[in-house]
């Protein structure tokens, strides 16, 4: 008795026999059941079979013109341009959602036409998303997508390409609301450009997951900070930070962005750290992380998808804001980096203050461009103790 998808010529040949033998059973028998199910697989089997063929989309775009009496420049407002048209009627440039959408809606072709996909429809179009604004080309340049000869008119293919690599539509959708009701649309960054940066953070995600489960309150920021003092810290701190269950990435900022760092927790619930190392000093990589571990101990839920973007040179503004969580992640992070007690009896009048510098690294055992760089924050003179930051040095850690 055949009770499975039909898919050989054989397949089907011993179905229509066993058919033949039970035209006369009573329904409710087991024979009646038997001879349901053989009619439905054979049904699928014919339909998949002998399918009419589905027309070329151009060719339906000609024949609903000849139909309507419509010429190349009729068509226009559907394709973008008249040389678009001439392109798309000679089969040199395919055919975009945005012109397969306005073909239908204009010229009324079914949409499975168009797409070439029997039954489809066209995938549902998000409020407020404008593809064009996505800096698709800067992607393309950092390697974050293929690089594609025709950008102009695709740009929504491409980015649904990317998004699905990051976790599809659904984690788009959330992302995106997020990032729109975030205080960072009060800073300088352009939404589309960070909506690209988070994109690829969540894609990175996707692509190198790591098997340890975060505990909360696991992580001991003493413990990250003491790793400055070594030469390859910074690699210390990723490998400590993902046997903790915390997946750590440096995303270089995209343009019209100032980004310094984020803190996610992604679909799947796992925490995600990213700095870009827009200023490429040991100072700013350590505080930028310790800033992003205070918000992830002490601000995001771990309950759902939730994301925390910084713009850190915004430190000075942040002291006068009302925003309760980035002044206590920077607290959080300065007081890691170096002990309350121990920054007090720091003399920022003393005359050597490179002397300073030395002293307080050693007995704390963190690098010196973590005191530096504090020093020339409390100061707000951003001219003193340059020698210590170990300006370029990051990224030549990661990269090398």
């Amino acid at each position: 008795m055949v009770q499975r998808i039909i898919k050989t010529e054989v397949d089907y040949q011993a179905a229509l026999s066993r058919i033949d033998k039970l035209m006369d059973a009573e329904p409710n028998t087991p024979e009646g059941d038997e001879l349901e199910l053989l009619v439905t697989l054979v049904e699928l089997y014919e339909g998949r079979k002998y399918a009419i063929d589905m027309p070329d989309a151009v060719e339906a775009i000609k024949f609903r013109m000849e139909q309507s009496g419509l010429n190349q420049q009729d068509i226009v407002p559907f394709i973008g341009s008249k040389s678009k048209v001439s392109e798309v009627l000679n089969k040199k440039r395919p055919l975009s959602l945005s012109m397969m959408r306005a073909l239908h809606k204009g010229l009324g072709i079914p949409a499975e036409i168009l797409l070439q996909e029997q039954d489809q429809d066209f995938p549902e179009e998000i409020p407020d998303i404008y593809w064009k604004k996505f800096p698709i080309k800067e992607m393309m340049s950092l390697g974050w997508i293929p690089s594609s000869r025709s950008i102009d008119g695709n740009e929504e293919e491409i980015m649904r390409r990317f998004i699905q690599d990051a976790g599809g539509m659904n984690s788009f959708t959330r992302l995106s609301f997020r990032v729109s009701k975030s205080p960072i649309k009060k800073l300088r960054t352009n939404r589309y450009a960070l909506i690209a940066w988070c994109l690829r953070l969540m894609e990175l995600s996707k692509k190198h997951p790591i098997q340890k489960e975060y505990a909360p309150k696991s992580i001991d920021l003493l413990e990250v900070s003491k790793l400055s003092y070594f030469r390859n810290g910074p690699l210390l701190a990723k490998e400590y930070l993902e046997k903790q269950g915390v997946q750590f990435f440096i995303v270089p900022h995209l343009k019209k962005t100032f980004l310094d760092g984020a803190v996610m927790i992604s679909d799947d619930k796992n925490p995600i750290i990213a700095l870009t190392l827009r200023y490429d000093r040991i100072d700013n990589f350590w505080f930028c992380l310790l800033h992003e571990l205070a918000h992830l101990m002490k601000h995001i839920s771990m309950d759902e998808p939730d994301i925390i973007v910084d713009e850190l040179e915004t430190r000075h503004s942040r002291l006068k804001s009302k925003d309760t969580r980035e002044k206590e992640a920077d607290r959080i992070a300065q007081n890691a980096l170096i002990p309350e007690d121990e920054w007090k009896q720091v003399n920022l009048d003393e005359n050597n203050l490179a002397r300073v510098v030395i002293d307080l690294s050693e007995k704390l055992k963190i690098h010196p461009a973590i005191i530096a760089g504090r020093i020339r924050f409390e100061k707000n003179n951003y001219r003193i103790l340059s020698q210590f930051l170990g300006r370029g040095e990051v990224k030549q850690i990661f990269y090398s």
